[in-house]
């Protein structure tokens, strides 16, 4: 008789390990067939502010990389993968989006694995059509940006992370603090705002000290010195050039941010009516979860429950903090609190069961019709519609310094550039160092006059301004000065009687996008 039984236990085993090996390759690939579908509605789309940085500085010897982010004030991971990637591909939108767009589809399988390794099988798919789908890693798999790229770290370090300090082995596999240091170090390389996500890091670790059982603390204790130990020496090399940028960079452009704006990251990360589905279904799983509490702890699964909320929630509210105390403050940095947020949901819709299956089912549906925005910038058409008329030696002055790399991306060659402090001969990248200051020490007669009196008659100067269709974008320290120096640079320009204006793009119709420019050509007359 017990032969008899288990012998069709045994027949299922051997018929589910192969049904497996089939079924996990094609349901993964059908989800990334989806996200293709679902991601490559903008690869076209023309490049704005910060993607014009991306190649600019990406598009230089490698060894120059570094030395270029001393001025930009970002870290050189991304840029020196884009590097690679801009001479296998080209330098062209689509395919330098390509590139962003391969991270994300391979964020899907990494989500899966990352949520199935822990919470199982079930949250591991969940996980995965989270990563499909979400409309924030949507937006940034269409940009030359390194947020796709931090997201894809993001589930690497949190899953490694949960494997080092969440789990009930006594004795972890070793490899799994150097893994989680390995790729908190990558992300560290990739985008200065990881800093808040180590310090969370830190927190869940010593929160998950707490929580684990007696025998097991001083385990995770070693550990998390081993790990952090790690990332400290990894990241040591950079430290240096991090404090120039933080004396000298920074983000002037930004302001600080109110309490609202703290509140507004879970519907940043995960869309406003879905964060409220992904809340309430998976907070019935989440009670699940902790019901499983045994002998007065916390089992594995909800420790790491507690130790991703940490990280999500810990994450921003550290970013808000500093960005009080410093203003620093864009949505987009917030992709290095997704990671976290999208394994936290997957682990409580999986524990929520048919409650939890009903919530994925509803925001899958709100997410596949929430569709990025569309170009964030006019500097394509603008261009377009300006460059027929251009020639070798007529002069761009931008009055808005970061626009300068993607309007060289855009604009043919043989033009002169010039921002509001003189001509500029380091096209790729801005340089913002003590940008403030200097911006304020800056006139029209002092620095604008030397380049129309230099412009020989015949020639044109191009004045690009931003168009300011809300006034409160534009009352950080930085986007202040452009504002009032864009009125007067043109302003003055307008009193010159040796330039007539010829043509101005756009006319009248100004694009409602972020970062619209207008541009107006004038042709030097007489000396």
């Amino acid at each position: 008789m017990a032969t008899y039984a288990s012998r069709p236990a045994w027949e299922l085993r051997a018929r589910s390990i192969p049904s497996a090996r089939v079924a996990v390759p094609l349901g993964l690939g059908l989800l990334v067939g989806l996200s293709l579908l679902l991601r490559t509605g903008q690869m076209g789309a023309g490049f704005w502010i910060d993607e014009g940085l991306s190649v600019g500085i990406a598009d230089r010897p490698l060894g120059e990389i570094p030395g270029a982010l001393r001025l930009d004030g970002s870290p050189p991971v991304f840029y020196s993968l884009l590097h690679f990637w801009l001479g296998l591909a080209g330098r062209g939108e689509s395919a330098t989006h390509t590139l962003s767009l391969i991270i994300a589809l391979v964020a899907i399988p990494v989500a899966w694995w990352g949520a199935r390794s822990f919470f199982g099988g079930r949250a591991g798919w969940i996980a995965a059509a989270l990563a499909a789908l979400n409309p924030f890693l949507t937006q940034y798999a269409q940009e030359t940006r390194m947020y796709a790229l931090i997201i894809l770290l993001g589930l690497v370090a949190c899953t490694c992370f949960l494997r080092t300090f969440a789990g009930d082995d006594a004795r972890p596999a070793r490899g799994w603090p150097v893994a989680f240091a390995l790729a908190l170090a990558a992300m560290l390389y990739t985008h200065n705002w990881t800093l808040f996500f180590a310090a969370a890091s830190g927190i869940a670790w010593l929160v998950l000290v707490r929580l684990s059982p007696p025998a097991l603390r001083r385990r995770r204790l070693l550990d998390g010195l081993l790990a952090f130990g790690m990332v400290l020496v990894l990241y040591l090399p950079w430290v240096p050039t991090l404090l120039f940028q933080t004396a000298h960079t920074g983000a002037p452009w930004a302001e600080r941010p109110n309490l609202r704006d703290l509140l507004q990251v879970p519907a940043l990360l995960l869309g406003a009516t879905g964060g409220v589905v992904l809340l309430l279904a998976g907070g019935t799983g989440f009670a699940a979860v902790f019901r499983t509490r045994r002998a007065g702890q916390l089992d594995a699964a909800s420790r790491a429950v507690v130790a991703l909320a940490v990280l999500a929630v810990g994450t921003a509210v550290i970013a808000w903090v500093a960005s009080e105390i410093s203003p620093a403050w864009a949505n987009r940095y917030l992709a290095v609190s997704l990671a976290p947020f999208l394994l936290l949901a997957a682990a409580g819709l999986a524990a929520a069961r048919g409650v939890g299956l009903a919530g994925l089912a509803l925001v899958a549906l709100l997410w596949a019709f929430d569709a990025p925005p569309a170009q964030k910038s006019n500097a394509r058409d603008l261009v377009a519609g300006i460059a027929p008329s251009l020639a070798p030696g007529d002069v761009v002055v931008s009055t808005q310094p970061e626009q300068v790399p993607v309007l060289h991306y855009y604009l043919p060659p043989g033009l002169r550039y010039a921002t509001l402090w003189g001509p500029v001969s380091e096209l790729g990248v801005t340089d913002w160092r003590d940008g403030v200051e200097r911006m304020r020490a800056t006139s029209a007669r002092k620095d604008l006059k030397p380049i129309l009196d230099s412009l020989a008659p015949g020639h044109r100067l191009v004045l690009i301004r931003p168009i300011i269709y809300n006034l409160g974008r534009w009352q950080a320290p930085w986007t202040e000065q452009i504002r009032l120096r864009s009125e007067q640079w043109n302003q003055y320009v307008s009193n010159d009687r040796r330039f007539r204006v010829t043509a101005i793009e756009p006319p009248s119709a100004f694009p409602k996008r972020p970062h619209a420019l207008q541009a107006t050509v004038l042709l030097k007359t007489r000396a």
